[in-house]
């Protein structure tokens, strides 16, 4: 395992490395620090969209159809932004501060969750706000960690900023269940702790973060960076590919909150401990992010992503067998986390060995614009169906596309090379 060095260590260190091992992955102070921010973001975001389902599906009484579509808007919605953001931090090259403005955003729409009562459409607007917060900062944040890695620990450094940002979706469930366990129907005293916690992220990231240098392919032209460019690295030998596989891969993919409501409805335990679920998956997310990053990078990062989405399909499988009960509970739990561990970060990785250090923002936003968007269709697609052919014949439809798109990424993926650490040439 990693080790951290102690805190004056950690603030004094420059951008050498302060999580490694002898002769093993290291990982940059940049990658820590961000890491330090998304803790506590999560917190603040995990705390509300794990009471989100209990709150729409049983105070306000919505379908599962209406639940798809705020479901879908909180998974989606950061698509509509997502390049916009990139496009930005890659043109000024102040990666830090696109990120800030993402970030405060969010922390803005916890406000509005204090103000917009008890209407299911102000809700889905506060969390499209949040949402399109997360959007602009996601790539600049991601690219920061690309560009503060060697391309041969890219897996192990996104393994470390995942392992603390699933740290603090592992806890924001917790103090959301623990307050309204305490104060049942508080909902109000969640969000106000959700904006504490927002601030606390932002200033991780204000106080702590530089923007790190761009080393560029060597080229004389200075490439242009506009939507136009950014759409056109997925000419880019790998990243049209990579593309198109999570696309549909995410189309497939049935959202977190649709698969535990399956659980409970299953299984039938008490719906007080539903963000329970959530704390369960983050843990085991957590403690598998960096061995599982560390893996990819000597195994194949390929091999693991779709590997992580085999996993996926046991769980997806397991909704459609007879058997009930606790086992099956954890057993999904378990199986939801090292999915988590195997794609998330590791999909990031992949993206940043194959694209050009200074579009390495637009890039990475190009790839989660199509796969947030896929998400957010497919959550729509699995409440309708829900709602007219019942929550088995949706399982067993995302079951069959799930399995369908894994064909297509291993056809495509695991026929190809991995280009880590080369730096392909600008569009």
């Amino acid at each position: 395992m990693y080790g951290i060095q102690n805190t004056s260590q950690l603030l004094r260190a420059r951008p050498a490395l302060v999580w490694s091992r002898p002769s093993g992955p290291t990982v940059s102070r940049t990658v820590v620090m961000l890491g330090w921010t998304s803790l506590w973001t999560d917190i603040s975001s995990e705390m509300v969209s794990t009471i989100l389902p209990l709150y729409l599906l049983f105070n306000l009484n919505v379908t599962p159809a209406v639940f798809g579509v705020v479901d879908g808007l909180y998974l989606g919605a950061a698509a509509l932004v997502r390049i916009f953001g990139g496009v930005a931090a890659d043109r000024t090259r102040r990666h830090k501060e696109v990120a800030v403005a993402g970030y405060a955003l969010s922390a803005v729409a916890r406000l509005g969750l204090l103000v917009v009562g008890n209407v299911w459409t102000l809700v889905a607007g506060v969390v499209m706000v949040d949402r399109i917060g997360k959007g602009i900062r996601t790539a600049p944040r991601d690219a920061m960690i690309s560009l503060s890695s060697r391309a041969e620990d890219l897996g192990a450094a996104f393994g470390v900023h995942r392992a603390l940002d699933t740290a603090g979706a592992m806890i924001g469930p917790v103090i959301g269940f623990s307050l309204l366990s305490m104060a049942p129907g508080a909902y109000d005293a969640v969000f106000v702790v959700s904006l504490c916690a927002a601030l606390i992220g932002l200033g991780f990231l204000t106080l702590f973060v530089q923007n790190p240098p761009i080393t560029t392919a060597g080229s004389a032209a200075e490439p242009s960076r506009s939507l136009g460019t950014a759409a056109q690295l997925a000419r880019v030998p790998g990243v049209g590919r990579l593309l198109l596989v999570g696309t549909v891969l995410s189309l497939a993919t049935i959202s977190d909150a649709f698969l535990y409501l399956t659980l409970q409805r299953r299984v039938g335990f008490a719906v007080r401990f539903f963000p329970l679920l959530y704390v369960a998956t983050a843990m085991i997310f957590m403690l598998l992010a960096v061995p599982v990053g560390r893996l990819a990078d000597r195994l194949g990062r390929a091999r693991v992503f779709l590997g992580g989405y085999a996993l996926l399909l046991v769980v997806y499988m397991s909704l459609l067998v007879p058997w009930t009960g606790t086992l099956q509970v954890l057993l999904d739990l378990v199986l939801l986390g090292a999915y988590y561990a195997a794609t998330d970060g590791v999909l990031m990785a992949l993206a940043g060995a194959v694209l050009p250090a200074e579009l390495s923002a637009s890039g990475m936003a190009l790839l989660t614009t199509g796969t947030s968007l896929a998400r957010l269709a497919g959550s729509m697609l699995f409440g309708l169906v829900w709602t007219w052919q019942g929550v088995g014949v949706a399982v067993t439809l995302s079951t069959a596309g799930l399995a369908g798109a894994m064909l297509v990424g291993a056809v495509m993926l695991l026929g190809s090379k991995e280009q880590s650490g080369v730096q392909p040439t600008t569009p």
